[in-house]
């Protein structure tokens, strides 16, 4: 068991009665935030946004060379590329569980091969940022022995992908892929291919502010000010992409 479950089967034990009741957050039960925190989930969209506006903000020559069939050229290199991304974020995401189980088992054998003390110090360096002053000094010392001492009596585990891990390495998966789908609807929706495109980066530009405004309502941050930010430092990072050649 990993020194986070050993938290998770004593941390409330260990808090006053009622101290953490308001602070536990609602399990998500939304297929995006399932697998995914929501500041992962939400990132993969904004890469994938900002991934898909490089591609149709750059593409104005290409519409008015070639039309539909420019279009039709933009649309699939825009789908291909975020398939791509998409594939490289969900291998990205099970290296990133695996390291951060691997790090855990390491400080797991760290502990059972220290003494009590040193033990508990080892916990506390991994805690501390997040007991922080939920609990006085003399609870935090006695959740960290408690840690320690649950963590020296289990054995060790392998590290291994489980199905959560590939089930959120799928999510971030198709969260990047299904961004570039606003971005093709104008095109399927409208003979116009100049006009198609105005329609598809109004639509992306605005998906940056919805991006934005979600975030902040897991931040209690004014969805209007997070938003516009997204929507303007988006913008920025796409032009420079752009500037640079990408």
């Amino acid at each position: 068991m990993s020194i986070k479950q050993t938290l998770g089967d004593h941390f409330v034990d260990a808090a006053p009665a009622g101290q953490l009741s308001g602070a536990a957050p609602r399990p998500h039960t939304d297929l995006m935030h399932r697998y995914l925190d929501p500041s992962t989930s939400l990132a993969e969209i904004l890469f994938g946004l900002i991934m898909t506006l490089t591609f149709t903000l750059s593409a104005g020559l290409i519409i008015e060379d070639e039309g539909r069939e420019g279009a039709r050229q933009l649309l699939i290199a825009v789908l291909g590329c975020n398939i791509a991304w998409g594939i490289i974020d969900a291998a990205l995401y099970l290296m990133g569980q695996l390291f951060d189980r691997g790090r855990l088992r390491r400080l797991g054998r760290a502990i059972r091969e220290t003494d009590q003390a040193n033990a508990a110090a080892l916990v506390a360096d991994e805690l501390e940022p997040l007991v922080g002053d939920v609990l006085t000094p003399v609870e935090r010392n006695d959740l960290y022995r408690r840690v320690a001492a649950n963590v020296a009596a289990r054995p060790p585990q392998a590290s291994r992908i489980t199905k959560a891990d590939w089930l959120g390495a799928f999510t971030s998966f198709v969260l990047v892929v299904l961004t570039s789908l606003p971005a093709a609807l104008p095109f399927l929706l409208i003979d116009d291919a100049r006009l198609a495109l105005r329609v598809s980066n109004a639509v992306l530009l605005a998906l940056l502010f919805i991006v934005g405004a979600s975030w902040a309502r897991h931040t209690e941050s004014k969805p209007w000010l997070v938003g516009t930010i997204f929507l303007l430092c988006g913008t920025a990072l796409v032009l420079a992409a752009i500037a640079l050649g990408g």
